[in-house]
């Protein structure tokens, strides 16, 4: 799965396209010291309009990463603004590029990643008044069959939900020209919680997010009991240049030394924290 495939399956990591990481990965290299003698900036490359993760307006809990990260190193933040479904704009390649990667999955290769700062998996997202689903917590279960499920195609919990079967009444959800991926969440969501669906797939963050924000009580359970198919855990890291260790030492400590805030952060957005195995990290170790 490539870097930002996550995030455009509504999700990661997003999470995007081919196209996107190998933009990713030139706009990394490139990257531009800052001259001699001037304010010290960390460059920090971004969606402007991908809610839960980041915006223009810093409403993003990645925003709040990045300026938790830019703080703790007495750096100033500026943004190389990319939109996902485009690809990475002109200037965001060459002079002034990005130093991080917001929500890099661990791994892929393509460019150097940091220690991952929280894992998190797909969810499946039912009403908590819904007595027929109430104890589902894997799509293996046959009480999911004749449910109408919002998915979206292509990624690992569309693909399990077929292995067993179960997609007869799915309704697939995709961002087109329309609509943002952010967009098609909200709107699964929705028809989720006025019961149009009876249960939604959806990555982690996003889900947990605009459940948070539904007008009736959902139940966001994490996919970590899947016995066959794509894995749907994943950690995820923030994508820094190859080749400089000093500048990746000093980033992994910042996460590090604030794991603590960063949990606090990703709490306030309803973000599924996992243990690498799947556990839910408990609330008390996200003191802030």
């Amino acid at each position: 799965m490539a870097v930002w495939d996550i995030r455009s399956s509504l999700m990661p990591a997003s999470i995007w396209t081919v196209v996107l990481v190998l933009a990713a990965t030139a706009a990394l290299w490139l990257g531009q010291s800052a001259p001699l003698g001037a304010q010290p900036v960390v460059r920090v490359c971004a969606d402007p309009d991908n809610m839960p993760f980041s915006n223009d307006k810093g409403e993003g809990f990645e925003n709040k990463l990045a300026e938790l990260i830019a703080d703790r190193l007495g750096e100033t933040l500026e943004y190389r603004w990319f939109e996902e479904n485009v690809g990475f704009l002109p200037n965001t390649v060459g002079e002034g590029a990005c130093d991080l990667v917001m929500g890099y999955a661990q791994g892929t290769g393509l460019i150097d990643d940091t220690n991952p700062y929280y894992h998190t998996s797909y969810v499946l997202i039912t009403r908590q008044d819904d007595p027929d689903l109430q104890a589902v917590d894997t799509l293996s279960d046959l009480r999911l069959r004749g449910k109408r499920i919002g998915l979206v195609a292509r990624t690992p919990p569309a693909s399990i939900l077929a292995m067993h079967g179960l997609v007869a009444n799915a309704k697939p959800f995709e961002a087109d020209s329309e609509e943002s991926s952010s967009e098609a969440a909200s709107t699964m969501v929705d028809q989720i919680a006025a019961g149009t669906l009876d249960a939604g797939l959806l990555w982690g963050p996003v889900g947990g997010y605009y459940a948070q924000r539904a007008d009736v009580p959902l139940r966001v359970v994490p996919l970590v009991n899947e016995t066959a198919g794509p894995k749907t855990i994943y950690a995820i890291t923030l994508g820094v240049r190859p080749g400089e260790p000093t500048w990746k030492h000093r980033i992994n400590k910042v996460l590090t030394d604030n794991q603590d805030e960063i949990n606090a952060i990703l709490r306030d957005y309803n973000v599924p924290i996992l243990t690498p195995e799947g556990k839910r990290v408990a609330a008390d170790t996200a003191s802030r």
